[in-house]
């Protein structure tokens, strides 16, 4: 799928897992390296990958891979807002779609390339997954929502920001499945996945 770019989050401190959640080992490599082959594997063709706390280490596993632009937020003690907008610096101008995902959000290609291919059957703006009315992630951005993305600040909302504004324009992709909301914050967490994932 061509103009897709994503933007995959890494530069937090990981403060609750104890470790790096990026190094996490991940169905035989790190769960950095699987979040970026299942993206590619989806039809990204894009992945500005933004790390932070301890960036050297993080980005080595994937440092020159085909694809990836490696970027480095020295401000993100300041939030996530700030790593998004790192990756949109750095991003294709020309990109259509724009993926946000965080490290500690595993899906599995298939599950990326249902949302990503729904993105683009409608004319929706904006497309996220939902597990039980729960909405879950990636979420998706036509690219005419980038000055908005540009914009997002700590103070206010984030994303939640532009999915309000937004509200009337959502494609809502349902699935059976609970890996959609995944969020692996802390260490029971990351056992769950690894079940769930089995």
């Amino acid at each position: 799928m061509a103009g897709i770019s994503a933007i995959l989050l890494a530069a937090g401190e990981s403060k609750r897992m104890g470790t790096m959640k990026a190094l996490l080992p991940w169905k035989g490599s790190t769960l950095l390296e699987y979040q970026v082959t299942t993206l590619m594997d989806a039809g990204v063709g894009e992945i500005c990958l933004v790390v932070g706390h301890k960036h050297e280490e993080v980005g080595n596993p994937v440092k020159g891979k085909s694809g990836l632009k490696l970027v480095v937020n020295e401000n993100y003690m300041e939030g996530k807002t700030t790593s998004i907008k790192a990756g949109l610096n750095v991003m294709d101008p020309a990109t259509e779609t724009i993926l946000i995902l965080s490290v500690d959000q595993p899906r599995t290609s298939e599950i990326l390339s249902t949302i990503l291919k729904s993105h683009k059957s409608t004319d929706k703006l904006i497309t996220y997954p939902t597990y039980k009315n729960k909405g879950g992630h990636p979420i998706i951005f036509n690219s005419k929502l980038r000055p908005d993305l540009n914009n997002i600040n700590e103070t206010h909302e984030g994303l939640r920001e532009i999915t309000h504004k937004y509200s009337h324009t959502i494609n809502l992709v349902p699935f059976d499945s609970v890996i959609v909301t995944l969020d692996l914050n802390a260490p029971h967490n990351f056992k769950e996945a690894v079940a769930l994932f089995a």
